[in-house]
């Protein structure tokens, strides 16, 4: 089952249930793969999972602005579609998983300061597209390098 497929399959069970929480973001997230369908180029899995984390990531921000208003409903809001979303991602690698891997890569590079660290940030960010947040990646290389 691809998806698409997923998702469609998600939005009846939602609707039957009549679960407009969860609906909100099942259909976001539908519009989100129907626009990658008609860009130059297409829904695979890899762009699926981009738009879904950037869509996971939107949510994110908006509790955190949510949070320092003093909004705490529109918070819970917001943080419950990101964890929607978050289904449809890949398992996200723990921290220590993160650091393993970017110890291996920092002596594949050969870096060896903090100003190297885009040298670094480079490969690392293609090695865990969809596995890790890049906050978390950056935050760590430059906790090794520094």
């Amino acid at each position: 089952m691809n998806i698409e497929e997923r998702i469609n399959a998600d939005i009846k069970t939602a609707m039957l249930a009549k679960d407009a929480k969860k609906l909100e973001p099942l259909r976001a997230i539908k519009s989100v793969v129907l626009l990658l369908k008609t860009s130059p180029e297409g829904l695979t899995e890899d762009s699926a999972n981009k738009a879904i984390q950037k869509e996971v990531k939107k949510r994110k921000d908006s509790a955190e602005i949510y949070k320092t208003q003093n909004r705490p409903d529109l918070e819970e809001a917001e943080l419950f579609q990101a964890s929607v979303l978050e289904e449809y991602l890949p398992k996200q690698m723990s921290e220590d998983e993160v650091k393993a891997e970017l110890k291996k890569i920092i002596e594949q590079v050969g870096a060896k300061s903090a100003a190297e660290m885009g040298k670094v940030m480079g490969v690392a960010s293609k090695s865990f597209a969809g596995k890790a947040d890049n906050k978390l990646v950056s935050a760590l290389v430059k906790e090794l390098l520094g």
